[in-house]
């Protein structure tokens, strides 16, 4: 996308860190760089976050919105490389996206708790300024645009006590998580290990591959099923082999080793990593 602005102090007096990584495009529509958004939302690592943003784009599917409305593929300039500037991949995204990447994103992290309220508010208040709102020159009319301030308020509210119910069960896994958060299938069987019995990483795949459970594909047994992937359990991601091949490796998230140690009845009964 070209001519991309950032908006001048003026237009965000004192405002938050999203205020001030928001672009405006020749057309004068807002949005945000992906690339700009992955620290600040919590993710040291861009394949971490860009999974994010892809179970943001089925969300959006899910709820019968177009993708391509508010994830509009793009490239960004970065420091690095051969020549010290490199162009990547990156996306344009709405407010409306931002917001359902932020809602998609690892619940652990408290950057997401910011950006999800950040994005709710700005949503409503977008709502609110593009007709949705009443004429606040009658009492009816700031009723009506109390109201709306309210339940966004509440949304908020119900969002931070999903997010503190799950901070304590997800936290669970932190000891066995890598930098971006994924756990492997050596590390997941060596914290399942008083349910598994102790297993090494092939027989915990073969594990993972009974009908019962059924997390990795029977055909290509290095891949989840997609509808883990879709629903956040499982994440694949290319790594190096001693031969210097590159191949596809599936990795948990903790929301998956959770829904996996209660497929095993694994329960509460967790080995703590040395």
């Amino acid at each position: 996308m070209r001519d991309l602005t950032l908006p001048s102090d003026g237009d965000n007096p004192g405002g938050s860190l999203f205020d001030r990584l928001k672009l405006v495009d020749h057309y004068g529509r807002e949005c945000w760089s992906a690339r700009d958004l992955h620290k600040p939302m919590g993710y040291a690592s861009w394949e971490g976050f860009e999974s994010a943003i892809n179970r943001a784009i089925a969300a959006a599917e899910n709820s019968g919105v177009n993708p391509l409305d508010h994830f509009r593929g793009a490239t960004k300039v970065i420091t690095g490389g051969r020549w010290g500037r490199q162009s990547v991949a990156d996306f344009r995204l709405t407010r409306y996206a931002c917001y359902l990447v932020a809602m998609n994103g690892d619940p652990r992290k408290p950057e997401i708790a910011s950006a999800q309220t950040y994005f709710a508010v700005r949503t409503r208040e977008a709502e609110i300024a593009q007709g949705q709102g009443a004429d606040v020159s009658s009492p009816e009319g700031i009723l009506v645009l109390a109201e709306k301030y309210v339940e966004a308020a509440r949304e908020l509210v119900q969002a931070k006590r999903e997010l503190a119910i799950a901070a304590p069960k997800a936290g669970k896994w932190d000891d066995f998580c890598d930098c971006d958060g994924l756990i492997d299938m050596a590390t997941a069987a060596k914290a399942l290990t008083q349910i598994s019995g102790g297993l090494g990483r092939t027989k915990f795949m073969e594990l993972l591959r009974r009908d019962d459970i059924r997390l990795l594909q029977v055909q290509n047994p290095r891949l989840p099923y997609e509808c883990h992937t879709k629903a956040g359990r499982a994440e694949v991601k290319f790594v190096p082999t001693p031969n210097g091949r590159w191949v596809e490796q599936t990795f948990l998230t903790p929301k998956g080793l959770d829904w996996l140690a209660s497929k095993l009845g694994a329960g509460g009964l967790v080995n703590r990593a040395a």
